[in-house]
């Protein structure tokens, strides 16, 4: 099969943003990628367009603006996952010949308020038993029963990731704060305060894959894209999704991040300990601590040894989400994915200014969609 390479990332700022259109976001960030990579009117053959709210045809709308349609235009979704799912779908393309370089983005433009989706009965959400934020304190009270989780390291990982994210002028939120005023933010659902929950907001990204070797003269350095994974949930051992018990019940049982992480290591020809740098899904606090397990960057119940030791921060052994993730950054859903792909391949690239891992050269993203859908791509310079 084909290497499949980064040619170029473009990124439209995450936040809210009146009177500007999806499409106006999806511009923006298409636009920086394609001029990134060099890519102009015709240098592709197909484009996946990552969203969940975005509407019909959504890809169409942004392209259409920018007059380079005519080519497959293929709007996908999959939850917070859907840019992972969309990045899947175009490596698969290029390595299979069907076409040399594709365009993929995310474009978003959330409801305020608590994430909301159609998943959910309408009397489901008005009885308090769609995924949020119930499902989300639930799994936080279980991982603080396995795993040793406080409400000390939830809060931990609000600080670091706040931090991270005042250095990064595309996050929502950009200045530091301190536990105790994480802890002093009103709770939303035990043992969850509003500050350890990530923002639904808006916002866009892009990435252009190739085949091609980038041009000698081109002054960016090379970035593979080694694995791009979409993994379901078991069947069997798993309750409704539509209730906040929703969830494994038998831990032999593996969950879809695992089941995507696993692939993704094996199709990369790494395990994580090869890693120097991730982004992963936090949708609120006890979600990364979560990941962290669920993507074997440590044993079951090693998440917390992880905070303790300043593992995961900028300056530590593995430091995780340097972008600010969704906790700075804010969620729009279909760009989020792709978002952690355009600030791991800067990472990689050494032009992540004050947020820079020094000497990255592995780099794994992680997002998980409406409990059901986990995505993993690993990139390497």
């Amino acid at each position: 099969m084909k290497q499949v390479l980064v040619a170029g990332v473009g990124i439209h700022a995450f936040g809210r943003f009146e009177g500007v259109t999806t499409t106006d976001l999806g511009v923006v960030a298409v636009r920086n990628a394609l001029e990134e990579s060099g890519t102009g009117r015709g240098g592709f053959q197909a484009a996946f367009c990552a969203t969940a709210y975005g509407g019909v045809a959504s890809g169409h709308k942004v392209l259409g603006r920018l007059g380079m349609t005519g080519m497959p235009i293929v709007d996908v979704e999959a939850g917070c996952a859907s840019g992972g799912a969309a990045l899947a779908l175009a490596k698969s393309a290029i390595e299979s010949g069907q076409i040399e370089t594709a365009l993929v983005f995310g474009v978003e433009k959330m409801p305020r308020g608590i994430i909301r989706s159609s998943f959910f009965e309408p009397w489901q959400e008005a009885s308090g038993l769609a995924s949020t934020p119930s499902y989300f304190a639930l799994r936080a009270q279980r991982l603080m029963h396995i795993s040793g989780v406080t409400k000390s390291h939830l809060a931990a990982v609000v600080v670091k990731n706040r931090r991270h994210g005042s250095l990064n002028p595309d996050a929502m939120f950009r200045s530091e704060v301190d536990a105790a005023s994480v802890l002093a933010s009103r709770v939303v659902c035990e043992p969850l305060h509003l500050w350890m929950l990530c923002s639904p907001n808006e916002g866009a990204a892009a990435v252009v894959l190739t085949a091609a070797d980038p041009s000698p003269s081109r002054a960016l350095p090379r970035v593979r894209l080694d694995a791009a994974v979409l993994r379901s949930h078991l069947p069997g051992a798993v309750l409704s999704e539509s209730t906040p018990m929703s969830g494994l019940t038998n831990d032999d049982v593996p969950p879809p991040t695992t089941l995507a992480a696993t692939a993704a290591y094996e199709a990369a020809g790494i395990g994580p300990e090869s890693l120097d740098v991730v982004e992963c899904q936090d949708t609120d606090a006890a979600r990364e601590l979560l990941s962290y397990e669920e993507l074997g960057l440590c044993g079951p119940g090693g998440s917390a040894a992880l905070i303790d030791e300043g593992a995961t921060v900028l300056g530590g052994r593995l430091p995780v989400n340097p972008s600010g993730g969704l906790l700075s950054k804010g969620e729009p859903l279909g760009a989020s994915a792709l978002g952690q792909v355009v600030e791991l391949v800067r990472q990689l690239q050494g032009r992540a200014a004050q947020r820079q891992v020094p000497d990255a050269r592995v780099a794994l993203s992680h997002t998980v969609g409406r409990g059901a859908n986990a995505s993993v791509v690993i990139l390497s310079s």
